[in-house]
């Protein structure tokens, strides 16, 4: 969506307050031992004490709350028995509605202490989204975010999952435009003030090729390799975009 007045703007900033509210309850949650299910019920108790609803429940039937997804998980993945272990990169990915406005944002949070190479991507993960907030300003082409991801991920020497990326939000989870993690020239679209968009890093230590698993919503790594996530939503303004989920 394109926020058009102080009321647009009013009701992304309640969606994105709640999803920062239940990201933090979720992340101080995280332990080794805990299940999936059991992070999902936290969130799920700060969304209805918020007044909010799980939007990928709504929208596309999601069988849970949030997406939590661990290791070679990718996104999308379903809460369950699932135990979490130390060493586990563990991304919660949350968005909510709330008032008819929707919200996004995800975070990768270790579970006791990881390795060299799973703190490595999860600071890649962040400083390429940081970078792209350099971009994603009125003026530039929504390729121009992904180039500047990619570009950092390279560096670092890690893979962009290129089957995943942003998108704009606002009314619905998925609106236009399109925001790839890579310089897709079909990304030619212009940014502009008002737009709301999310920007999300989805990053793997190995190839970043990607499929879907068995349950049909659970995308994995196909070499089996570690991912990480970070995303925000975020209003494009003619500076430093404003981060509605932060």
């Amino acid at each position: 969506m394109s926020i058009s007045g102080p009321e647009e703007l009013a009701g992304m900033r309640a969606a994105g307050a709640v999803v920062a509210l239940m990201l933090e309850a979720m992340k101080s949650a995280v332990r080794p031992g805990i299940t999936t299910a059991e992070l999902d019920e936290v969130g799920a108790r700060v969304m209805r004490e918020q007044g909010a609803q799980s939007a990928p429940a709504m929208v596309y039937k999601f069988p849970g709350v949030s997406c939590i997804s661990v290791n070679d998980e990718a996104v999308h993945g379903i809460p369950g028995k699932r135990a979490l272990a130390s060493g586990d990169l563990v991304k919660l990915d949350v968005t909510v509605e709330k008032n008819g406005f929707m919200a996004d944002a995800a975070v990768t949070v270790p579970v006791g202490e990881v390795s060299v190479e799973g703190k490595k991507l999860m600071a890649c993960a962040q400083r390429a989204f940081a970078k792209a907030m350099l971009v994603a300003r009125a003026g530039f082409r929504v390729s121009e975010i992904g180039r500047v991801i990619e570009r950092e991920v390279r560096r670092s020497g890690f893979s962009v999952i290129r089957d995943l990326g942003g998108h704009g939000i606002g009314r619905t989870i998925h609106e236009a435009p399109r925001v790839p993690n890579y310089a897709d020239p079909e990304a030619h679209e212009i940014l502009t003030e008002g737009l709301v968009i999310t920007v999300e890093p989805i990053i793997a230590a190995g190839s970043g090729r990607a499929l879907t698993a068995r349950d049909r919503w659970t995308v994995v790594t196909a070499d089996h390799s570690a991912s990480a996530h970070y995303e925000h939503t975020l209003v494009i303004t003619k500076g430093q975009p404003m981060l509605l989920t932060a």
